[in-house]
Parts: structure tokens; C-alpha cells; sequence
């Protein structure tokens, strides 16, 4: 999700936010440790982006 649209939500709203993206990343990080392929190998670091923008609006 680009900054853009971070912006304009609330903070509780980010906070969910946050909770999808790092609950994304575990699943993520599971499927790649149990041997399973990742459909989208940047889907990983595009998750990390979001979190470190979601923390980042939510420290301001």
C-alpha cells in the first residue's frame, strides 16, 4: 500500500493495518521454511516495505 493511502487512515486503522502485514509475513516466512514455494518472491519484502511504513505514520 503506497504512503499515500496510509495517510489518510485513522490510527486504529493502521494498527489493523500493521496486524494483517506482520500476520502476512509470518505465513510467508512458514511456508518458505517448510520447503513450500512462495508464489511471488517479492511478496516478502513488499510486506516488510508496508510494515516499515505503517510503523513510521504510527511514530509520528
Amino acid at each position: 500500500m503506497k504512503i499515500k493511502k496510509l495517510k489518510n487512515k485513522s490510527f486504529e486503522e493502521l494498527k489493523k493495518t500493521l496486524a494483517a502485514a506482520r500476520a502476512k509475513l509470518k505465513s510467508l516466512r512458514f511456508e518458505r521454511a517448510l520447503g513450500g514455494k512462495i508464489k511471488d518472491n517479492q511478496e516478502m519484502k513488499k510486506t516488510k516495505k508496508e510494515i516499515a511504513r505503517v510503523l513510521t505514520l504510527i511514530n509520528l
